[in-house]
């Protein structure tokens, strides 16, 4: 892969209070990460009951408390939102940010996973349709970040001279990641993302795991050459969730091991869950110490 590898910390946000999330961010961003990342939802899959911020409304007081460090959401979920507003919150948090923000988006998981879709009365489609819905909200919000004026006719949606001002700092518009796992996703990667993400799961063998994240950028080349795009423009990253942690943190040979096979499989993105023990701390600020530098050498 032609880009650099890059770093980042996702800090899913259940049950921290605003206090501690600003200690994170400004702890992350001195250990010199490249990123930080919020969850997008109404509450969290595990435990729907506990606290929990709201995400964009988080990042706005969150880029006040940084400097340096990029962020963004891993993932927004396409289904909450509508896309005209969501491309006039990146706008907004954009310039709050000097040009900081990556607009992370996904279709999101179903209803039965997800308690966000019944606990706010949200319309749960079937995979077809979400994924349909989630093509016209990319679109959106790339037209309207991308031009001043935009009008959109889709089966979800129309808009008509919708217009964005003043316009982003970043240009052409800021970065877009999306969430992709499966051929249908990773063709609207290959046509509008900077950047696909895949989440740190499936087969529980290194192996396997490795071999389809290989797969899938496989496919990704593939893609983007149909569409006409460079496939070395289009940045891979691997997204650990919380749950992983035992698996991020175990050792910090563990570790380094593992990060040098996905990089081999084309890998150049690694964002790592933020540590929840003294122990996964340890090895969290060796890893920022000792092995980030090795690996970006």
């Amino acid at each position: 892969m032609g880009k650099d590898i890059r770093f980042g910390v996702s800090t899913t946000q259940v049950d921290v209070t605003w206090e501690e999330m600003v200690k994170r961010w400004r702890y992350i961003e001195t250990l010199g990460f490249d990123s930080v990342w919020l969850a997008d939802h109404f509450a969290w899959f595990l435990t729907p009951h506990a606290p929990w911020y709201e995400a964009w409304t988080l990042l706005a007081g969150l880029v006040t408390q940084t400097s340096r460090i990029r962020f963004g959401t891993l993932i927004t979920v396409a289904a909450y939102r509508n896309p005209a507003f969501l491309a006039r919150q990146a706008l907004t948090i954009d310039h709050l940010s000097q040009g900081r923000l990556e607009i992370g988006l996904g279709a999101g998981v179903s209803g039965e996973i997800d308690p966000s879709f019944s606990m706010a009365g949200i319309e749960d489609r079937n995979t077809a349709e979400r994924v349909a819905h989630f093509r016209e909200v990319v679109e959106i919000v790339d037209q309207l970040l991308t031009n001043e004026v935009s009008s959109y006719k889709g089966h979800f949606f129309q808009l008509k001279d919708a217009t964005m001002q003043p316009q982003p700092i970043q240009k052409p518009r800021p970065p877009i990641t999306i969430a992709a796992q499966r051929p249908t996703m990773l063709r609207i990667a290959a046509r509008y993302a900077d950047t696909s993400s895949r989440l740190f799961w499936g087969p529980s063998n290194l192996e396997e795991r490795v071999e389809a994240v290989r797969q899938g950028n496989v496919l990704l080349d593939e893609y983007c050459t149909e569409y006409g795009r460079d496939p070395e423009i289009l940045r891979r990253s691997l997204l650990s969730l919380p749950e992983g942690l035992q698996t991020a943190y175990g050792s910090v040979g563990a570790f380094e091991d593992e990060m040098e096979r996905y990089r081999d499989a084309g890998i150049n993105e690694f964002v790592l869950p933020y540590p929840l023990s003294d122990k996964h701390l340890s090895v969290f600020e060796q890893i920022a110490a000792d092995v980030i530098p090795k690996l970006r050498s």
